[in-house]
């Protein structure tokens, strides 16, 4: 009787095995012919990568949906509402929205990604046809995939475990049973694997041309940006000196997240983001200017705008975009983004439904480069009292018309990023890119091209997106956009990013300098602005703000929500700066898009009381999941 037990208890063990996370995938034989083969060992390369979450998607990119960049209408219509759940405070522990641990409800099944990155380590030696420099090279990538989907899952959930290798079916029930890591013990062994990637000699630099095919696959320019993302989110206030998770232990009483901060790490990430951007100032990397195109006519403030929407989409003259992800394009999500601009009866038309959010609009600076809420020229009490357009406003608003004065005298990625009623639109639309000639305006108020016309295709907050919008995409006269749009690679990582963090890491280690907002002020030059030290002294009425270390955070953290909204890189930064719980617990609004004329039109109107609790930071594992692996510790709320 006692054998028949222990039989059973084997039994199913074995057939659970499975949902551990670092057991050895039970097709053995497969994985053998995997490896004889040049051909058949590529397409596990490629296995690998294939898991690589898809955030050119606006469905699947968590960052995009789950914080107040964009809004949705109630009841959701044609997006997938799983991210947008996150932030409308829905998560639960029972059924995980986005669960990347054990891949459910759009989430990738990340584990068992890094498992297949473990099992191609662990047998690409096999495969005798391989040259010595494509094998260092495949090895090299693979470890950069299994660096980056630890990486992902830690951002999400905070101390992981690490699979540094797969254990046979044949392990002991205890082995299989593994433990979270703690912060520092993460972040060492990501940076381990990324550093042991990029030293490989085999590993390209760049990849250059559309034509390449290789491109997406990872380059030493991506290892090393990753590696500098990693070491300032390992500095950040949400996992460096967080007493919020003093009491966080697993049951062998390990203490998960460090107990103080530690000013070195801001060091050590400055370090990285330094060794990065001179890596790719060698190799070719600049911010993006737009080089022109045969069939636009365009003037300085047409140029400027493209300078800045194009540093996104541009795929064929970029020398911005370090990391263009191939494995997930944008296309959808150019016609989820743009309104309605022209007469088109086509059902492949631009649908508008992405709404920025009226919080999102008032982010951005004025034209002289400082906050509204700061700019002592620009009347901040009066942002919502109706202005007539003139005509040396006729190329960010129709001439003659009205809107807010909200949307007047703003800084160019303003008007390059987001669209409103009575908003100029250039390009996208046949005979619509000649700055010489009448472009077309987005009108919304309700009964208009761009206004709700039944439960969908329509913007909640009466704002678009504009800065996902390849410029050459172009619908046809029916309105058709889907036959003639542009497909582009998924920013992961632009060089803007990096300037921006290096100046965030220099300012932590010192305070104000000239060395930290150099990188600040090239980014706002792109954008026609002037210096942090210009604006803020001549244009602020806080002029002295940037001379200290906490103002300059300030600075800085507005600047990256500036210039990188809208591609779902603000939920993650606000998570690492232990400040989602103060921004994310404010109203969403937009105007009452049911209105026809301008003054009813342009009236707040609530749509969401957004709630963020301390809880939300690390979210959270699947419940089922504690069941199975007893030596697993929850996240503190959940």
């Amino acid at each position: 009787m006692r054998y028949n037990i222990l039989s059973a208890i084997i039994l199913v063990w074995l057939c659970s095995c499975k949902k551990y996370l670092d057991v050895v995938p039970d097709n053995i034989p497969t994985i053998d012919n995997a490896f004889t083969l040049r051909t058949s060992a590529e397409k596990y390369l490629f296995t690998c990568y294939s898991y690589m979450p898809k955030n050119g998607s606006f469905n699947d990119n968590a960052g995009f949906n789950a914080a107040d960049e964009v809004w949705y209408d109630d009841p959701i219509h044609d997006v997938d509402p799983t991210f947008f759940n996150i932030a409308r405070g829905l998560q639960s522990m029972t059924n995980p929205l986005g669960n990347f641990w054990s891949g459910a409800s759009r989430g990738t099944a990340l584990y068992t990604g890094i498992r297949d990155c473990n099992t191609f380590l662990d047998n690409i030696g096999k495969v005798r046809e391989l040259r010595e420099y494509e094998r260092e090279r495949w090895i090299a990538e693979v470890k950069f995939l299994k660096a980056y989907y630890h990486f992902f899952l830690f951002r999400i959930y905070g101390p992981i475990p690490l699979i540094r290798k797969n254990l046979a079916i044949s392990s002991d029930p205890d082995a299989v049973q593994v433990y979270r890591e703690p912060v520092d013990s993460c972040i060492s062994y990501i940076v381990q694997l990324l550093n042991e990637a990029a030293a490989s000699e085999y590993l390209p630099n760049k990849l250059e041309g559309t034509e390449n095919t290789e491109l997406g696959r990872v380059t030493k320019a991506i290892v090393l940006s990753l590696k500098a993302k990693v070491l300032v989110t390992a500095a950040s206030p949400l996992f460096n000196g967080n007493s919020d998770y003093a009491g966080l232990k697993d049951n062998k009483g390990r203490v998960l997240f460090p107990a103080s901060f530690n000013v070195e790490k801001w060091a050590l990430a400055a370090q990285s983001c330094k060794e990065v951007i001179d890596f790719c100032h060698n190799n070719g990397y600049a911010l993006y200017h737009f080089p022109g195109n045969f069939g636009y006519k365009l003037n300085d403030i047409m140029q400027r705008q493209l300078d800045i929407r194009a540093a996104v989409t541009d795929k064929q003259n970029n020398t911005e975009v370090i990391w263009p992800n191939t494995n997930s394009v944008a296309d959808d999500m150019q016609r989820w983004s743009m309104p309605l601009i022209a007469n088109g009866a086509s059902t492949s038309g631009p649908k508008g439904i992405i709404a920025p959010t009226l919080k999102m609009v008032e982010m951005f600076y004025t034209k002289n480069g400082v906050p509204i809420t700061e700019d002592k020229t620009w009347d901040y009490g009066r942002r919502y009292v109706l202005r007539t357009a003139a005509d040396n406003d006729k190329f960010y608003i129709k001439s003659g018309e009205e809107t807010v004065q909200l949307h007047f005298d703003r800084e160019p990625r303003f008007y390059a990023d987001i669209a409103f009623d009575r908003a100029i639109w250039f390009g996208n639309w046949i005979n619509n890119y000649n700055s010489d000639s009448a472009l077309y305006f987005v009108k919304a108020r309700a009964g208009e091209l761009a206004s709700r016309r039944g439960i969908s295709n329509y913007s909640v907050t009466g704002y678009w997106v504009k800065k996902t919008v390849n410029i050459e995409s172009s619908a046809a006269t029916d309105g058709n956009i889907k036959s003639g749009m542009v497909t582009y690679p998924w920013p992961e990582i632009r060089l803007a990013d990096l300037y921006l963090l290096y100046a965030e890491a220099l300012n932590e280690v010192s305070g104000y300098s000239a060395a930290a907002t150099i990188w600040i002020n090239k980014v706002r030059e792109r954008a026609g602005l002037l210096s942090v030290e210009d604006a803020w002294t001549r244009f602020s009425r806080n002029p002295a703000k940037y001379t200290t270390k906490e103002g300059l955070r300030d600075i800085i953290q507005q600047e990256r929500a500036i210039e990188l909204a809208f591609e779902g890189q603000r939920y993650w930064d606000l998570k690492r700066w232990r400040t989602a719980h103060l921004v994310l617990n404010n109203p969403i609004k937009g105007w009452d898009i049911t209105q026809v004329a301008a003054p009813a039109y342009y009236k707040e109107v609530l749509l969401f009381n957004q709630r963020f609790s301390m809880r939300d930071y690390l979210w959270p594992i699947e419940n089922g999941e504690m069941i199975i692996n007893k030596n697993l510790v929850q996240n503190p709320g959940w």
